[in-house]
């Protein structure tokens, strides 16, 4: 494994301030938009690295959203946390399945690299249902077909630096990517209603598109994870908890989302997504989050992968 000469924070888009990407001595994250005939599969390339002696038993946190390909390299042990699941140790080359609860990481040291997977990003890259792996961690070779994990570890192990990450995974995953799924309009305008949760939400949208309850759940669960209903309430609480986020200041419930009728409804959803309420977890150790919104939404445009457009 080559590995990396040096890794630093940032992207090559110039509009984009480099202090935005500034974090601790030893610590470097990086988002990178993909080809254009990628931006609907994936939904961003990240690079995280830490080093030093404050890079061991580094805790962080990352919000629920859709699918991870991740590549560790020359990396130590990491322990991952989805709600009451502890993947311990992550494999070199992991899926990282859908999401509904908050991500917990105890890692020490070491180059992570990985693509978000979009719902039509897993109807073209994998052939089993999304809901199958919804709130794990896999070995990647489990999930993919066949050689894909070691093709992708090798394309990794011999990038130089950080600025050859983006052309090769752009050159890996126009190679590797599938058919189009005879769902993928549907996907879409899931998609779409998901991030937007319209008036009248799926159920309504379900009969303006002439298709069973069923039907729509066992799309849901084929290519995004999860049921409906928890998909809205990942989008809903999302928009909710990114602003107090960001602000890091007193909390206003009145800021939350308009589907909210009441600040304990929030709340409530707040114990399902994150285990704990708003004020308790923005006391974790949550440095590298904000960091990691405010640099995702400058180069991606969104500041969390649950909320990207397609």
């Amino acid at each position: 494994m080559t590995g990396m000469r040096t890794v630093v924070g940032g992207t090559e888009t110039p509009d984009i301030p480099p202090a935005l990407f500034a974090m601790p001595p030893g610590m470097a994250i990086r988002y990178e938009r993909p080809d254009p005939a990628l931006a609907d599969y994936t939904t961003g390339y990240h690079l995280y690295a830490a080093s030093g002696p404050a890079s061991i038993g580094m805790e962080n946190w990352f919000l629920p959203g859709t699918a991870n390909v991740r590549v560790t390299l020359d990396a130590g042990p990491i322990a991952v946390s989805i709600g009451r699941r502890i993947f311990n140790p992550m494999p070199q080359a992991s899926l990282c399945g859908p999401s509904s609860h908050a991500l917990h990481t105890l890692t020490n040291g070491g180059i992570m690299i990985g693509f978000g997977v979009s719902a039509l990003g897993w109807s073209r890259f994998f052939a089993e249902g999304a809901d199958r792996y919804a709130d794990r961690i896999e070995p990647l070779d489990d999930v993919a077909s066949p050689g894909f994990a070691d093709r992708l570890v090798a394309t990794l192990s011999a990038v130089e630096d950080e600025h050859g990450v983006k052309a090769a995974l752009d050159r890996f995953l126009l190679a590797e990517i599938g058919p189009p799924s005879p769902d993928e309009a549907l996907i879409r305008r899931i998609a779409l209603l998901v991030v937007d949760d319209a008036p009248g939400g799926l159920a309504q949208a379900a009969r303006e598109w002439d298709i069973s309850p069923e039907a729509l759940r066992r799309i849901c669960r084929r290519h995004f994870g999860f049921l409906p209903k928890t998909l809205l309430i990942r989008s809903r609480f999302l928009r909710s908890l990114i602003p107090l986020i960001e602000s890091r200041g007193e909390i206003d419930y009145s800021s939350i989302d308009p589907a909210y009728f009441s600040a304990s409804h929030f709340l409530r959803d707040s114990h399902a997504v994150l285990g704990t309420t708003p004020r308790r977890f923005l006391h974790e150790q949550i440095d590298f989050l904000v960091a990691s919104l405010r640099a995702r939404a400058a180069v991606l445009g969104t500041a969390t992968q649950a909320l990207h457009r397609l």
